[in-house]
């Protein structure tokens, strides 16, 4: 996926408010657009569904436990749309079962919430033209 700087943007997916809230205003802060927001996993296909054709999101930072859908699981409907959308599975949930699921299942990288200052960096780091 080809973008410029300023095209920087991620989808956030969580159920927990406050999360969304703060994974907002770490990206934001460092120059990230969040374009959309999204409560479990069925809204979060729709929201990208909505997006999609252009502009889907440069990543989509997804929670794994929510309501319906796993993050899993919802990785695995974004990615058998589009095969490069980088996703970031963001839990505090992330024990070894976990993170070899999200890697089989296509997921591109696995971020503790406990390491939310993380975020930014790892974003950029993921989509090259921006790292």
């Amino acid at each position: 996926m080809t973008t410029s700087l300023q095209a920087l943007t991620v989808l956030i997916v969580d159920d927990e408010p406050d999360m969304r809230d703060l994974a907002r205003v770490v990206l934001e802060s460092d120059g990230i657009n969040v374009v959309d927001e999204a409560v479990d996993g069925v809204q979060a296909l729709e929201r990208y569904f909505e997006l999609d054709p252009p502009p889907i999101p440069s990543a989509v930072l997804l929670d794994h436990r929510m309501p319906g859908l796993t993050g899993l699981q919802v990785a695995e409907k974004m990615l058998a749309h589009n095969p490069d959308q980088v996703i970031v599975l963001f839990s505090a949930y992330l024990d070894a079962n976990v993170v070899v699921a999200a890697r089989e299942a296509g997921v591109t990288a696995c971020v503790s919430k406990m390491d939310v200052s993380r975020l930014a960096p790892i974003i950029r780091g993921l989509l090259p033209a921006h790292g």
